[in-house]
Order: structure tokens, then C-alpha cells, then sequence
């Protein structure tokens, strides 16, 4: 018989005491099929109820828990949160907190429960620009984030995708688009083939190229803008161009320009003013007014940052039309930042913008589309005045048209050796306007992506300083564009 040694506690040690790890709070139901339904062109989802669960994150490791909610979320107010941490909505670790002014400490489990409220977004289907045993390939639709975040959940690429396919397929996007932006993405069908083009994106071994729409008349020729970009509010998403930001730089061509259906100042063809006294003065008011018209323009990332072509378009003094953050004239002013990467005026942005959308549409100031109807420049999502049944929370409007996306087209990604090249359609709103002559697809002599392999040799020209920093001339080819 074999015999075991045991070694007894000494009496001047203490027992080991077990510790619980954190109870986490489950989401009640996770309902199938996904309670979708179509609206007035919209997928909408039916309020249901949902816990977050998230641990504590280093920024937050001895802040009160309501002053943590306050700063880091901006979907309810400050009062909804006092009242959810009062009524124990809000735990930690699985028990209700003695007070708002709990110390949140590292290795802590934040649980959130409420009564979910989804914005709609567009019903447009998830389009398939190529399909194989390993990736698909999608052309995503303007106003769907990719994955579950903030207020949406069901309404993202991933779970409308999951929704298509069953609830046991697991979609894995392997590039990203702001929610905003439509276009090209990779999503992978198993990890293998996701991580192997996720490196290569990585590596930047991958070219990608976007159309964008932008007020005035964009330069010709070739434009190309390296000025740093800096996040100034994580809390907003908000980007701007600093020196003292990450390097960043695009490559941009002109495809079309197409000018306004009327004279500059609102005259008609016979002469005549036809602008109501309230219109002349607002366009005095507005110096985005003075360029006349839109161009479709063709981006060419070479770096990947957040907002790189928003920013750098806005930079530049032509920002997407309907871009309703960095053309904002109420956000940025009169110029809508345009050459500006010295200002000390961030807080006064981060201010002005977290404002928008609550009492208010969040209106971007160009949309000078004479071609869009009057109520569609009003019409925005905003709240209504009205609370939810269940849980008290202020309801928003739908969102109207130009809320759905913006002018930002992920037309295609290649891979530099040839072996893939995916690409759509210019979307519709890069077409030409009705009575006007333009192109309907790209062509090889507006192809940015020509330029990809002479960027690494082309040299800063500092013989010729500029005299004004803040203006560019027309451009030969290739220019550079105020460098950072």
C-alpha cells in the first residue's frame, strides 16, 4: 500500500481564504430571430433590455463611478445615471454601490442594465462584391457601424450579417469603416483567413482608395496632404490637423467638378436675385458660400488614422458637403477651419459639437445640394420631446437623409502584388447631377493609385518657402500640400 505524506498547517498560519471573482450581471434575453423591422426605408429594432458588462479601465481606477459615467458616456444625461446608480441599474462587482461617489478600483466589473433604444439605420441591403470558402467581400451601406458599440447593437454590419446567415455564424470584419462612411470591407469567414489579410492591412501591403464629394471646386491635378492628425475628444470622436499629431498623409485627385445650377449669389439666369433677405444674410455670413458647387474627389490613404480624410479635406478648405462635424459651420465657424492646424480654440469645439444633436439638429452648414428639398435640410434625428413608456429616456426622431451617411465611398482595395483587386461602383450621389455632362465610372488618368510607388521618392521642395502658409497654389504634378 503506498502512502501519501501530508503536511499540516503550521498553527501560526493563517487559512488561505477563497475569494469569489466578480459576479457579472447577464443580459436577460438575447432574442431570435434579431427584432428587426422595415420602416419608411429604415431597419429598426424594438427597444429590448440589455447589461452592459465592462472592467474597469486603467483612466478610470480611482474615480467616483457617477463621474466616470458622466465623462466617458455621452448617450443620457447626467441624471439618468445618478438615478440608475441610486436605483442599483448600475453595480459593481454584482452589488449595488453605497453611493454615486463609489471609488471604482482596478480588477472592478461595471454592470449597466437599462432599456435599450436602437437608432434606425438605412434598409438598404448589405451589398456582396465577392463571396469564396474564406472572406467575403461587402460593399457596406452608409449608416451602419461595424461592429456592436454605444447605442447600436443589433443594427451594425456584424449582427445584420449574423441575423442573414444564423445565429451560429461568427462574421469577422477584418478592416474597419466609420459608421458614417460606406464601401468596401473584408469579412472573414474563420480566424485563418481573417488574420491573414488583417496583416497585410496591417503592413500596409494593401491599397485603398475612396471618392468623396466636397463644396467648391476642387484644385486639379494632384494633391497631396500629409498635416498630422491629432484626437482632441475621444469622448466625440472628434480629429483635427496639429503638428503635434500622428503623421498622416493623402493622396487626392479631382474626378469632376460640377458647378451650381445658379449664379453665384443666388442669381438666376435673367440676373435676378431670387434669395429672401434672410437668405443673403446668411450667406454673408458663410464663407464656404463663396465656392461654388462640388467636386467628386478621388482619396488615396496612405496612412490609417481616424478621420484622416475628413480632416485633412476639411484642411485643405473643401470638407465633405454633408459631413455634419468638419462642415459645421456652428462647430468650426466661418471657414470651417480651413489651413488651421495652430489654433488654441479645441475646447471651444469639443464645447460647440457636444451640443449639436440635443436640442437641435445637428446641421452641417453645406448643404447647398440645390437639388435636395427644403424639409430634408431640417429634418434630422434630434430629440422630440417625448419619453420612452418604460424607462423614462428621451426619444429621438428618425433620422432624415443626410443623417444616413456622408459623401465617403471606399470605392476599392487592392493588394499591391495583383493577386486581388475588388472595387464598386461609384455610388450615386458621384454621379452627374441630371442636364450635366461627367464621368459615371473612374478612369486610369484620375487614378491616385498611380502615384502610390512615386510618393517614396518624391522630395519636399524648401528652395521656395511659402509666403502664406495657410493658402496653396494651383498644383502642378505631383504637389505637396502645407506639410506638417
Amino acid at each position: 500500500m503506498a502512502l501519501a505524506t501530508v503536511q499540516l498547517q503550521s498553527p501560526n498560519e493563517s487559512p488561505e481564504v477563497f475569494v469569489d471573482p466578480p459576479k457579472i450581471i447577464t443580459t436577460p434575453c438575447d432574442p431570435w430571430p434579431r427584432p428587426y423591422h422595415l420602416e419608411d426605408g429604415l431597419r429598426k429594432v424594438l427597444p429590448y433590455h440589455f447589461t452592459y458588462n465592462t472592467y474597469c479601465k486603467q483612466r478610470w481606477r480611482g474615480r467616483e463611478i457617477l463621474d466616470i459615467f458622466a465623462t466617458e458616456f455621452r448617450d443620457r444625461p447626467q441624471e439618468y445615471y445618478k438615478d440608475a446608480i441610486e436605483c442599483g441599474r448600475v453595480v459593481i462587482n454584482g452589488q449595488k454601490v453605497s453611493s454615486i461617489h463609489a471609488i471604482v478600483k482596478n480588477g472592478d466589473v461595471i454592470s449597466h442594465t437599462l432599456h435599450r433604444h436602437e437608432p434606425p439605420v438605412t434598409a438598404q441591403p448589405i451589398g456582396i462584391v465577392h463571396e469564396d470558402n474564406d472572406m467575403i467581400v461587402i460593399n457596406k451601406p452608409a449608416g451602419v457601424p461595424v461592429h456592436p458599440a454605444g447605442r447600436y447593437n443589433y443594427n451594425s454590419i456584424v449582427e445584420i450579417m449574423r441575423a442573414e446567415r444564423g445565429h451560429g455564424w461568427n462574421p469577422l470584419p477584418c478592416n474597419r469603416l466609420d459608421r458614417l462612411t460606406s464601401g468596401i470591407m473584408f469579412v472573414g469567414k474563420h480566424a485563418k483567413a481573417a488574420e491573414k489579410l488583417t496583416n497585410q492591412i496591417m503592413a500596409r501591403t494593401v491599397k485603398k482608395e475612396y471618392v468623396a464629394r466636397v463644396i467648391g471646386n476642387f484644385p486639379d491635378g494632384d494633391l497631396i496632404c500629409d498635416q498630422p492628425v491629432m484626437q482632441i475628444s475621444p469622448k466625440l470622436g472628434l480629429n483635427r490637423a496639429r503638428a503635434s499629431g500622428k503623421d498622416a498623409k493623402t493622396i487626392f485627385r479631382r474626378l469632376a467638378y460640377y458647378p451650381p445650377l445658379t449664379a453665384k449669389n443666388g442669381a438666376q439666369p435673367n440676373g435676378l436675385d431670387e434669395r429672401s433677405e434672410r437668405e443673403r444674410e446668411r450667406d454673408s455670413k458663410m464663407e464656404w458660400k463663396a465656392k461654388e458647387g462640388y467636386s467628386i474627389v478621388r482619396c488615396l490613404p496612405l496612412t490609417g488614422r481616424t478621420h484622416q480624410l475628413r480632416v485633412h479635406l476639411q484642411f485643405l478648405g473643401h470638407p465633405i458637403s454633408n459631413d455634419p462635424i468638419y462642415c459645421n459651420q456652428r462647430v468650426f465657424g466661418p471657414s470651417l477651419a480651413a489651413g488651421d492646424a495652430l489654433s488654441d480654440d479645441d475646447e471651444d469645439i469639443i464645447s460647440r459639437l457636444s451640443k449639436m444633436g440635443k436640442s437641435e439638429a445637428a446641421e452641417a452648414m453645406a448643404y447647398h445640394n440645390e437639388m435636395m428639398e427644403e424639409y430634408n435640410k431640417r429634418k434630422a434625428e434630434k430629440m422630440t420631446g417625448e419619453l420612452c413608456a418604460v424607462c423614462d429616456t428621451p426619444l429621438y426622431s428618425d433620422p432624415g437623409p443626410q443623417e444616413l451617411g456622408i459623401y465617403l465611398h471606399a470605392r476599392r482595395y487592392a493588394c499591391q502584388d495583383g493577386s486581388w483587386d475588388y472595387q464598386t461602383p461609384l455610388p450615386v450621389w458621384a454621379l452627374p447631377p441630371p442636364g450635366m455632362d461627367g464621368p459615371a465610372d473612374t478612369t486610369t488618368e484620375t487614378d491616385p493609385m498611380a502615384l502610390v510607388d512615386e510618393v517614396g521618392e518624391l522630395k519636399l521642395d524648401t528652395t521656395k518657402p511659402n509666403p502664406n502658409p495657410n493658402e496653396y497654389t494651383e498644383p502642378s504634378r505631383p504637389l505637396w500640400v502645407m506639410p506638417g
